[in-house]
């Protein structure tokens, strides 16, 4: 199983192949805004995707929509409710705070 370590907070958790990323962060304690209940409508549950990005199912084209109307993207977003896990480790930046740098 695929382990998702949380920063900054450090948090650790396996996470079934195949499940969504939003919800192994909601599974491991951590808050994660998400108003449109997982449909990349609204692009809250932004995050980075620090390591592990190619293990992560490829974005969508609704997702690429959303994160095309976000400030701050780069690289290495994603939205939490469409990235669904593969077979190697990630790890996710949350944003806020100092996060996003």
């Amino acid at each position: 199983m695929p382990v998702l370590t949380i920063l900054p907070s450090g948090k650790t958790i396996e996470a079934e192949q195949g499940s969504r990323l939003l919800d192994a962060i909601i599974a491991a304690g951590e808050s994660i805004p998400s108003k449109c209940g997982g449909e990349a409508k609204c692009g809250t549950c932004h995050l980075f995707v620090q390591e592990g990005r190619k293990s992560l199912s490829k974005t969508t084209r609704a997702e690429n929509e959303r994160l095309d109307s976000i400030v701050g993207v780069g690289s290495k977003s994603r939205l939490a409710c469409q990235a669904n896990f593969g077979t190697e480790n990630v790890t996710v930046e949350l944003l806020g705070f100092d996060s996003g740098r």
